[in-house]
């Protein structure tokens, strides 16, 4: 009997080993649930500690970090940034490379005030850099989209950013229920590789194959031919840009999650047409990050991009027109990131609206702190504080 013990563990292992490598390689459970685990692990900040030394920066501090001191200044910072994501092809101009108008997915047919779901499909090639790679036929970075119509309609638009969601729309089927019950239109959207979006496959002379999977991957081909930074908000504006010669709406706001709330803190910042914009546990200033366990993937970090416009800077760029108010939400105990705890003991709004009141755009910046979930979502509360000042409401 001892023996066959012995004889069964390694067995065992062996077995284990196999079938660890099989799910990696096909994907099969519990891929999904152990990559979910993984983010969320990576992405979950440590508690402040009173026996850990502080770096914080206090709030007064900040306004030596903002280089804008006037409109031109905004503007300037604004060109910089679009030559620097785009590589000097300028803001894009384009449509989606493919509109499907009136299409019917399965899972919607039950949403009140619904009139139509139309898709649009946007690809994004890799830019100068695609001589240095090999390609796959399915090498295009694509961003697939659902515009939503209300039959009633208020005649306002509302982007809705989902982030790192890993399946299709139809999870925040109640967002959009909502948002289509108060008359607004819906366009859907997530992050690159994620959701409906493709994994294109590359072959690098020196790496061999590659899935794009993760954000992270985007530093082995972000050099000086090429940003994949493009990837994050070129859909949005390609979009936008379809949607505002087709259709007849009065405003354009932006609602995201995570990643999505990073996504729509820089599109806003780049994209004046949006003009209220909502972050949820989107984006920390970097001193808020650099004590961190992560310091966020590829696109929160990234020098280059924040060399030209500081986290600060870019909440003054969407929050400084007299139509624009930038909101930020953060969440107690969120088990993901940007914790409202954090902002609580470093808070910095007062001073971005204080800058944006020197500066004179009449702008308006506001942070609000979220006691009504423990989850890394868009609570109802949080949904209707948006609504409520998409309403003008106080």
């Amino acid at each position: 009997m001892g023996k066959s013990k012995f004889v069964i563990f390694p067995i065992l292992l062996i077995l284990l080993f196999v079938y660890g490598v099989v799910v990696g390689h096909y994907q099969i459970f519990p891929f999904d649930e152990l990559s979910n685990l993984n983010f969320f692990l990576s992405q979950t900040e440590p508690s402040i500690t009173a026996d850990r030394p502080q770096i914080y920066d206090k709030a007064q501090n900040i306004p030596k970090r903002i280089t804008i001191n006037s409109e031109n200044d905004l503007i300037e910072k604004r060109d910089k940034l679009v030559d620097y994501i785009w590589m000097g092809d300028g803001f894009p101009s384009r449509f989606p490379d493919n509109v499907d108008m009136n299409i019917s997915p399965n899972g919607y047919q039950d949403i009140k005030n619904l009139e139509r779901i139309d898709s649009f499909t946007i690809n994004m090639d890799f830019g100068k850099y695609e001589d240095k790679i090999f390609l796959s036929k399915d090498s295009e970075m694509n961003s697939i989209s659902y515009l939503f119509t209300p039959t009633v309609s208020n005649k306002k638009l509302i982007i809705y950013h989902q982030g790192h969601a890993e399946q299709d729309f139809l999870e925040d089927k109640s967002k959009i229920s909502e948002f289509l019950n108060h008359g607004y239109s819906v366009l859907m959207l997530s992050m690159p590789g994620k959701g409906m979006n493709n994994e294109p496959i590359l072959e690098f002379e020196r790496f061999g194959k590659l899935r794009l999977n993760s954000h992270n991957h985007f530093n082995l081909i972000d050099n000086e031919y090429f940003h994949p930074l493009k990837f994050f908000v070129e859909p949005i504006i390609v979009s936008l840009n379809y949607i505002e010669q087709n259709f007849d709406y009065d405003d354009y706001y932006m609602v995201g999650l995570s990643g999505g709330g990073w996504t729509t803190t820089l599109t806003s910042a780049l994209d004046h047409r949006i003009s209220k914009n909502y972050s949820i546990a989107g984006s920390f200033p970097l001193y808020l990050k650099s004590d961190r366990l992560n310091f966020g993937d590829y696109e929160q970090s990234k020098p280059e991009l924040y060399s030209i416009a500081t986290y600060e800077e870019l909440y003054i760029m969407s929050s400084f027109y007299t139509d624009q108010h930038s909101v930020q939400i953060f969440i107690y105990n969120d088990p993901c990131c940007f914790q409202a705890e954090l902002y609580e003991k470093f808070p910095y709004g007062d001073v971005i609206q204080d800058q944006l009141d020197i500066l004179g755009g009449g702008g308006k910046f506001s942070v609000f702190l979220d006691n009504s979930t423990s989850v890394h979502e868009v609570s109802d509360h949080a949904l209707s504080l948006i609504l409520d000042d998409m309403l003008n409401k106080d």
